[in-house]
């Protein structure tokens, strides 16, 4: 499955770099994407770079989308409302940071005990998870692809060790999307903090833990220096999307050349990211192990609570949204569909 995806994805770079080449009345694009994670990030910033870098190419230049640094626009935790308003064309960030206005939205970044990454990317494409998304984003005019695809992250970094569900009451942590939502039910304190800025908030003692993504990206933020103990596995987060997201109108007034483009780019970048997360992760836990930090794996107490507490957390959830409701019982049936397939095409 995963080789014919990487072939989809390879045939469709294909196209954009030859059949479809941008034409001479295809008036010249030149957008402004604000990013929500700094670009010399490993994968979460850095697959923001490739996608600048490859629409460019791909088009020969009549495609040119600039991004700029967390807050050299407009501040992070603003982005979609940029780019819904037209200030900001477009954007690079994850749709977890949404769920404020759209709670659903998190669905499309990652989900607790949730798909690995062929399945999550099935979904989206065939399962009627994008149409979802595009209902989702519409009415505050904006449009959202997958534009980057990234591992398993790590469950989280803290200062002291956790030995039963009960350690988490009181804990001020730093959580993302429905992880959050369910860490809250199990008693923590939760909080989204700006990626470049959490390790600052556990230096000062601003937080007790928390987590941000995989050890590549964990170790180049030094989270390694403020606590030593990092757990496994990233429950919360066992694949996640990264989305650009376009202002509607201006989206709609690119030649369908251009938009082709424009998805073609991000879909070269979601095979890229996809190979890049895990082949990228090996080495930093072993320099992680020698820096001093204790690995920890969840016992299967804990995890079993944590993911009774996630289902609590999608049955009120979607009593309250009906595009929750929505969300997840699609997600739920798709994955049913695709689970009596996996388990008699694959060796285990």
């Amino acid at each position: 499955m995963v080789r014919l995806v990487l072939v989809a994805c390879a045939f469709a770079a294909s196209l954009g770099f030859g059949l479809h080449a941008a034409k001479a009345e295809d008036k010249p694009v030149r957008w402004k994407m604000a990013s929500i994670v700094p670009s010399n990030l490993v994968l979460i910033g850095s697959g923001g770079k490739r996608f600048e870098k490859n629409i460019e190419e791909i088009s020969r230049g009549n495609i040119r989308i600039q991004l700029f640094e967390p807050g050299a626009l407009v501040p992070p935790f603003q982005i979609f409302d940029a780019v819904a308003s037209g200030a900001v064309d477009a954007g690079w960030s994850g749709s977890g940071y949404w769920v404020g206005k759209i709670p659903a939205a998190a669905f499309f970044n990652s989900v607790p005990f949730g798909p690995g990454p062929v399945e999550y990317y099935a979904w989206l494409k065939f399962g009627g998870g994008q149409q979802i998304w595009d209902d989702l984003y519409r009415p505050f005019g904006v449009k959202a692809f997958p534009c980057a695809i990234l591992p398993a992250e790590a469950s989280g970094w803290f200062k002291r060790e956790i030995k039963s569900v009960a350690d988490f009451k009181g804990m001020k942590l730093r959580f993302f999307g429905l992880g959050a939502l369910v860490m809250a039910k199990l008693g923590a304190s939760t909080q989204i903090i700006p990626t470049g800025e959490t390790a600052a908030a556990l230096e000062r003692g601003l937080i007790d833990g928390g987590e941000i993504a995989m050890p590549a990206v964990d170790e180049q933020l030094g989270f390694h220096q403020f606590a030593k103990h990092y757990y496994f596995p990233g429950w919360h987060q066992q694949t996640s999307f990264l989305e650009l997201i376009v202002n509607v109108k201006k989206w709609e007034a690119l030649t369908p050349v251009q938009r082709l483009m424009i998805e073609t780019a991000c879909g070269d970048n979601v095979m890229y990211t996809m190979v890049q997360g895990d082949a990228g992760q090996i080495e930093p836990i072993e320099r992680l192990k020698a820096k001093g930090v204790t690995i920890h794996t969840w016992s299967p107490e804990i995890l079993s609570a944590m993911e009774k507490a996630w289902l609590e957390v999608a049955t009120s959830e979607s009593a309250k949204d009906p595009g929750f409701r929505r969300t997840w019982e699609s997600l739920q049936i798709f994955r049913k569909k695709f689970g009596a397939w996996n388990s008699i095409g694959y060796l285990r």
